[in-house]
Formats: structure tokens, C-alpha cells, sequence
């Protein structure tokens, strides 16, 4: 009996194996990468009763990826909507479907939000990579040919389990939800913002920002009214996920799951983990607006999250 597949029919600009990311290695200068929308990631895992952070496929655009099935195999979608089509029939997401073989499955271009997941029976086949399957373009690691590159026409996806999913069924009140034309960041303040002029901090928290055009899984960039620091720049130390570091030109940057492991520049703070997913659907143009919490706050609102799926 020959093996289930989706052959890459064409290649769409950025699709990419992804799971939890890689940790425990950031001493060695390896980021963590891992799926930059980890709610819907988690999602489209949850619908085919996978392990939450099993292996699958981050699709950044759409750009007309292009798959064919093999064989029948369901499959699950959540995130972004980059009008999927089924044989030219479209394709919700947040949803679990078959793909019979011979059926061609369809990213054309966002209608909402920019990243969706597809997930696949018992996660993806990958090589791993110091301890993760997760597609890292920047160090060349991960991917199905260990190299960091997105997927290209001709690849062939293999999934882990051949067998009947027992699929369920995402309640419209807990889909993520993609973000308009505005968002709001929490951002837990950190030890360097004592180091910003009061003005600054005021208009960090009170003008919108724009997502820059300038923007991938290594940091967002945001643009508005700059942000002045008595530091011209601190010794190099960890970045944490959400980091928010303001350059010499005062526009911030949020550094992203491909983010460098160490860097120099003084920071006002970490968006929150979730506020990194909601940022990672964001397109060039969306006004954001930082919005400070504590602590304790931003760790009571990922608890809540987590608590979903128990």
C-alpha cells in the first residue's frame, strides 16, 4: 500500500514546517522559531485531536500554495483567511475537511489576517533538529530537507498516523479572532523603561502605530511619533519573545519567534505571548496601540488561554 501524500504543486512565497519551537538551546545562540500564531496553531492541532503542539504547516500569504492529495486525509485549518478552495470551492477556516485524492487544496490571498495553519493526522513527518521540527530560514535548520527553507515545488508531505481522525468541532465563540484595521498589544514594562524620558513613555502608550512594511518572523516594525532613551545602547543580553526594543531612529521593533537571541538596544518592555500571536496576523498598515499591564496580569491572561484546551 503506497504511503498518503500532498505533493507541492506550486509553492506559495512562505509556507513552513512549524511546531512548538526549539528551547533549551538559546545558550548556543539558536532562537526558538516555532508557529508566530501558536493560538491558532494550537487550534488547528486541537481539531484533529493531536498533541497541541505537534508538527504542521505555518502558510504566510497564501500566494496560491498549491497541494494534491494522494489519498483521502482529513485535515484541519485554523488562523488567518487566505481564501482556501477546494477544487475551486471555498474553504472556511477554523474548520476540520477531507481532501479526497486527486483534490487540490488552494491558498490564494488573505481576506483576514496573514498566517494559517494546516494541520495534518498525528502531526507532520520532519527530520528533527535539536529537538524541534520547526523551519528556522535564518539559521537553516529545520524543514523537511533540514535547511531551514520553505517548502518549494515538488516537496511531499507525509503525515504520522494513517488512521481515522475522531475530528471535533471549534465553538464560533472561542476561534481566534483575526485583527482589523486595529489592535491592542498588552506590554508588560520592563527594568530599561525607567530610562525613557516621561514624554516618551506617554506617547508610547497614548499614538497609534503602524505595522511596517518591514516585517517577518525575525521582528515587526512599528512606526509613528519616535521614542527617546537616555541609553544610547546597554550591553548585549537574552531577549525574550515580544521583546520591544526602541533603536537609535526611536521607532520600537518587536522581536518575533526568529528573533537574534541577544542584542544591544534598550527596551521598553514584552508584549505579552498572546499579543505576539495577535501582532503575527497583523498586515502592513494595521495601527496598533501598546497598552501597559502588569505582570501578574499578562500570566492571568495566558493562564486563561491555556485553560481552553483542558
Amino acid at each position: 500500500m503506497s504511503t498518503a501524500t500532498l505533493s507541492v504543486k506550486q509553492a506559495g512565497p512562505l509556507a513552513l514546517i512549524q511546531d512548538g519551537g526549539r528551547f533549551g538551546v538559546g545558550h548556543l545562540g539558536v532562537t526558538q522559531s516555532g508557529a508566530a500564531d501558536w493560538i491558532s496553531f494550537y487550534w488547528a492541532n486541537w481539531l484533529l485531536g493531536n498533541a497541541l503542539d505537534s508538527t504542521a504547516l505555518e502558510i504566510v500569504l497564501g500566494g496560491n500554495l498549491t497541494l494534491e492529495a494522494s489519498h483521502d486525509v482529513c485535515l484541519a485549518l485554523a488562523g488567518a483567511d487566505l481564501d482556501a478552495r477546494i477544487n475551486d470551492h471555498p474553504l472556511a477556516p477554523n474548520t476540520c475537511f477531507t481532501l479526497k485524492a486527486g483534490q487540490r487544496l488552494v491558498f490564494r490571498q488573505p481576506r483576514a489576517g496573514l498566517r494559517a495553519y494546516l494541520a495534518f493526522p498525528g502531526g507532520l513527518k520532519a527530520p528533527e533538529v535539536l529537538g524541534s521540527h520547526a523551519c528556522t530560514a535564518r539559521e537553516q535548520l529545520g524543514g523537511l530537507h533540514e535547511d531551514g527553507k520553505p517548502l518549494q515545488t515538488g516537496d511531499q508531505l507525509v503525515w504520522l498516523s494513517q488512521k481515522p481522525q475522531a475530528t471535533r468541532q471549534l465553538p464560533e465563540a472561542l476561534a481566534p479572532a483575526m485583527p482589523g484595521q486595529h489592535c491592542t498589544l498588552p506590554l508588560v514594562l520592563g527594568s530599561q523603561a525607567a530610562h525613557f524620558a516621561g514624554r516618551s513613555l506617554y506617547q508610547a502608550f497614548n499614538q497609534p502605530w503602524k505595522v511596517d512594511q518591514r516585517a517577518d518572523r525575525m521582528g515587526v516594525r512599528l512606526t509613528g511619533q519616535a521614542l527617546n532613551s537616555r541609553l544610547g545602547g546597554i550591553i548585549s543580553e537574552g531577549i525574550p519573545l515580544g521583546a520591544v526594543q526602541i533603536p537609535p531612529d526611536g521607532q520600537p521593533i518587536v522581536l518575533m519567534n526568529d528573533r537574534q537571541t541577544i542584542g544591544g538596544y534598550p527596551r521598553i518592555g514584552a508584549i505579552t505571548r498572546s499579543a505576539c500571536a495577535r501582532l503575527s496576523q497583523c498586515l502592513p498598515g494595521t495601527e496598533v496601540w501598546l497598552q501597559p499591564v502588569s505582570a501578574t496580569q499578562a500570566q492571568v491572561d495566558y493562564r486563561k488561554q491555556l485553560a481552553v484546551w483542558r
